[in-house]
């Protein structure tokens, strides 16, 4: 019997216009957070390949999880670029039924971020110094999403950079 090898351990890179979505994929990523994946891709790198089906008779790789990543190289021209138009894929060899399947378990997987884990790395980052704007720009976080979180924190210093006055 053949030992199992996990599929990332043969990562390929497959020219974009050889690959193309599913038709089955329920996750939707709103407009803040796909420029947070653009940005994340530009400053990190490809860091996860996407999961794709070979479909041998049309010479064509059918997505399976990662179009989100797939779409930043298609739609980033300076991502394009510097990637030369690859994307890092791994194939999976699986029957559509359990594609489907895969694609849900990789959506669902992700889970969510914990609002206290999200606090306590916010307060992290305040007290070693770094500025509300590198925050927001940095981890895609809107104004009032991050004030929310210094709220919620209950830390005096994490409101030191800002200037307060009663309204009278």
């Amino acid at each position: 019997m053949e030992e199992y090898k996990s599929p990332v351990y043969g990562i390929k890179a497959v020219p974009i216009e050889k690959v193309r979505a599913n038709s089955y994929n329920p996750n939707i990523v709103p407009p803040p957070e796909m420029q947070l994946l653009e940005k994340s891709i530009w400053e990190d790198g490809y860091t996860m390949p996407c999961v794709c089906y070979y479909i041998e008779e049309e010479d064509i790789y059918e997505l399976v999880d990662g179009y989100h990543r797939y779409l930043v190289l298609k739609t980033s021209k300076r991502i394009f670029e510097r990637e030369k138009g690859m994307l890092p894929v791994s194939v999976i060899n699986k029957d559509l039924s359990n594609r489907m399947a895969s694609t849900i378990r990789h959506n669902r997987a992700r889970g969510v971020h914990s609002v206290e884990l999200m606090t306590q790395i916010v307060s992290e980052l305040k007290k070693s110094g770094v500025t509300d704007s590198w925050i927001m720009q940095n981890i895609g976080m809107d104004r009032d999403e991050l004030l929310r979180l210094k709220q919620i924190s209950g830390l005096a210093e994490l409101f030191a950079d800002r200037k307060f006055s009663i309204p009278g």
